[in-house]
């Protein structure tokens, strides 16, 4: 016998996104039906950002540990127990966990329904023979997953992906990533802080999407570290040789092979869209995703995608971002717009690497007249304090200081975005930042040094000289 439900709004996701929408819309005192087929939580707490950071804190600490010398601190060898950086990366999950618990989502009034979610037909989501969901309004929040690229001999070899690698308890003896974005650089550099060899394989660019200048001091860091990136290196075959992993390159001068223990495959990541049976709702998708129009609604009306699924900027706070602009509308029948140009994203290496808004080339490329404002980090002197001097603050203006984009790369970067991703929000000129008082001594003066900078040409300016020595006769 077939149980149907009625409730406001049916959520397809237990992800971040999906949660997002469940809970706000809860304390509204709707009616909602949360489906989740996996772990409450989604990519982002179990097999994504919350994981990755734990390993990257973990990677930092042992860092530390080498550079503690320069501070007066002598602390020896490093050693490092892989299975308790293992247990440490899963105790934070769990700790985080019961935030995302299907106790505490039906303890805020949504009733959560354990299994996969299908469209029957435009109007109804189904769960296996014995529930059937009618709502108003559904919104499918059912992320990404690993994209695993069509390289030969890749389905037939052992290798691992975000979702796998951190149910590793034995440190890997060589660790071959194939990928240099985010998640590819940030765990082989944790891997390798850990002790890991560690190899990197890039077809194209190391952190393409980034502005170049600031990139290449996150890749000569790494490389420092002993990370080997190869770039510009197709993968054109993966197998076994000799009980290890063995990639084989092609390269502009001839072909190569490289073995390793370990595989990790960081290249990209598709939209979870199978199962779901969008055509029988009248869903259309893509390879990218499901098509939504700029409120996130899907070409059937009463259907919302929010969040990896609907094909934009694949971050946590951008899924986020989405459950926030469909509450508006389906609740309050407010206009809402996606909007994508003041939003933020960090690259987790040390040094870190954030950015808002328009980099330099894209800002040439949309026909601004620009100006580009910098102050390194070697200038700071919390930055000298805590020897973290590498890197610096650059962003970009219009020749009248509107405020179009910024890139740190540096110690705390990803926390220091946040001001230019306020200003480029509220739109505003660079005089907005330098009119503010910062405390001293902390990083966030290299923002406001940066900002001033965009003044520099008006100290030689003939014109101000002249003004000043015209006031210095009245006294």
């Amino acid at each position: 016998m077939t149980d149907v439900l009625t409730p406001d709004i049916c959520v397809i996701g237990g992800g971040s996104g999906g949660l997002s929408v469940a809970a706000a819309a809860a304390a509204f005192g709707v009616p909602v039906v949360l489906i989740e087929k996996g772990k409450m939580g989604g990519d982002c707490l179990n097999y994504g950002c919350v994981p990755s950071k734990a390993m990257i804190a973990a990677g930092r600490q042992a860092a530390s540990v080498g550079a503690s010398a320069a501070f007066g601190v002598r602390a020896g060898n490093v050693e490092v127990a892989f299975d308790a950086v293992h247990r440490h990366v899963h105790g934070v999950i769990a700790a985080i966990a019961p935030n995302d618990s299907k106790e505490r989502f039906a303890a805020l009034g949504v009733r959560v329904i354990s299994g996969a979610a299908r469209f029957r037909d435009a109007d109804t989501v189904v769960v296996g023979d014995s529930i059937a969901v009618k709502a108003r309004r559904f919104v499918v929040a059912t992320g990404s997953s690993p994209a695993a690229p069509p390289i030969p001999g890749l389905a037939e070899t052992p290798h691992l992906t975000n979702e796998t690698i951190f149910d590793l308890t034995e440190r890997p003896e060589h660790l071959i990533v194939i990928g240099a974005g985010p998640i590819g650089l940030e765990l082989a550099q944790s891997f390798r802080r850990l002790g890991a060899q560690v190899t990197v394989i890039e077809a194209l660019t190391p952190l393409a999407k980034d502005d170049p200048e600031c990139a290449a001091i996150v890749i000569a860091q790494l490389e420092r570290e002993g990370v080997v990136i190869r770039a510009h290196a197709k993968v054109t075959a993966v197998g076994n040789a000799n009980g290890k992993v063995a990639v084989t390159l092609a390269l502009p001068d001839g072909e190569e092979t490289i073995e390793g223990s370990h595989l990790l495959v960081a290249a990209g990541r598709k939209p979870n869209v199978g199962g779901l049976d969008l055509e029988a709702s009248g869903i259309a998708y893509e390879r990218t995703g499901i098509k939504v129009d700029a409120g996130l609604r899907t070409t059937n009306k009463k259907v919302y995608a929010i969040g990896d699924v609907a094909g934009a900027l694949q971050f946590t706070h951008v899924a986020n971002y989405h459950a926030g602009l469909v509450i508006r509308n389906a609740l309050f029948r407010l206009p809402v717009k996606a909007r994508y140009g003041a939003i933020p994203w960090v690259t987790f290496t040390d040094p870190e690497m954030a950015h808002v808004g328009l980099t330099e080339a894209e800002a040439t490329k949309h026909g601004h007249k620009i100006r580009i404002l910098r102050w390194p980090y070697h200038e700071n002197d919390r930055a000298q304090a805590e020897r973290e001097i590498h890197g610096h603050v650059k962003v970009i203006t219009s020749k009248r200081g509107k405020i179009l984009g910024a890139t740190i790369v540096g110690a705390s970067a990803g926390e220091l975005i946040g001001t230019w991703t306020l200003a480029i929000t509220q739109g505003l000129n660079i005089r907005a930042l330098t009119g503010f008082v910062v405390p001293y001594p902390t990083l966030g003066e290299i923002s406001k040094r940066a900002a001033i900078t965009y003044f520099t040409p008006g100290l030689t300016s003939p014109l101000v000289r002249r003004i000043i020595g015209f006031l210095r006769r009245f006294g």
